[in-house]
């Protein structure tokens, strides 16, 4: 059975688990294990409406160094960005790749597409979830500080993509999550549902952060919300993670961004840079991640 990669839901905790395991496995061994022919001749397409560095350059590395390789399509190089449905596009391009990696805007493009592929669908990236980001969060984590569960994790800022993942990570992980934001700025409601025993809205950021052991943000505006910069910096403001605020955490906490950050608005340079910050090992791990993802996702016994 095809098996996807759409959110975090998709795997059981056991294999989320098994994955970052791996994961940590494959970062030790470095080139050490022969990998190199693990994907020989498979072919990853990814397929991205968003622009990206992180997620691209990962995934297409991981590839080349399980000894497949990777055909990048922008809406540029595709009929999609000329209006061929989702549906169709996902019917022909499965049968000529391994596995199809989809960076888009709308959730439900990436469900379409994986409804009529053959072949594993990946997101990389879509409005509603971010996965990958969080495998490579869990790894970062568990390497430097063991397992998540019974653990208290904060999120500081939008309740968006990333938010979202998290409240997943939490419901699949057993950590407890608060959400810092401001009204309006809310999660989905209907993840939030689903891991209510796990997950707290609050308003006011110190009490999201105080005794936490994780503290993570994003940016204030999304890619596609250019427009609401100055507005959302206004409404913002009060959530930078700084070293105040950091300081309300536990002594041994840690801090996360999945970058590209905005030095002075969402975090300071003093919290990304400093003793608290993991954030460099994060976007390292999202390379070791990925490649455990596509093992998992294509190497496994039918």
């Amino acid at each position: 059975m095809t098996r996807h990669f759409l959110t975090l839901l998709d795997l059981a905790p056991a294999e989320l688990e098994a994955i970052v395991r791996r994961a940590i496995d494959l970062k030790a061994q470095g080139r050490s294990e022969d990998t190199s022919d693990l994907l020989k001749n498979r072919l990853l397409a990814l397929v991205f409406e968003k622009s990206s560095t992180r997620t691209r350059v990962s995934f297409e590395a991981a590839m080349v160094q399980f000894g497949g390789a990777a055909l990048f399509l922008s809406p540029r190089d595709s009929q999609l960005g000329r209006g061929e449905p989702v549906e169709d596009t996902a019917r022909v391009l499965s049968r000529m790749v391994d596995a199809v990696a989809i960076r888009t805007f709308e959730h439900d493009k990436l469900e379409r597409f994986a409804a009529y592929s053959s072949v594993p669908v990946i997101n990389a990236l879509t409005d509603r979830h971010h996965p990958c980001q969080l495998l490579a969060d869990i790894q970062t984590f568990v390497e430097h500080r063991g397992s998540m569960a019974g653990r208290t994790v904060a999120w500081i800022g939008d309740g968006n993509n990333m938010c979202n993942s998290y409240i997943q990570a939490a419901q699949q992980l057993g950590f407890d999550l608060r959400v810092g934001c401001p009204e309006g700025f809310e999660p989905d409601p209907e993840a939030v549902a689903l891991a209510a025993d796990r997950v707290t809205i609050v308003r006011d950021p110190r009490e999201a952060v105080r005794g936490a052991d994780l503290v993570v943000t994003d940016v204030w505006a999304s890619m596609g919300q250019e427009s609401q910069q100055a507005s959302r910096q206004e409404r913002f403001a009060p959530y930078q993670v700084n070293e105040q605020l950091m300081g309300l955490a536990h002594r041994d906490a840690v801090f996360m961004h999945c970058l590209p950050a905005h030095r002075g608005e969402e975090v300071t340079e003093e919290v990304l840079s400093g003793p608290h910050s993991l954030v460099w090992d994060e976007a390292e791990n999202r390379l070791h991640a990925q490649k455990a993802l596509l093992e998992f996702l294509l190497c496994r016994p039918n």
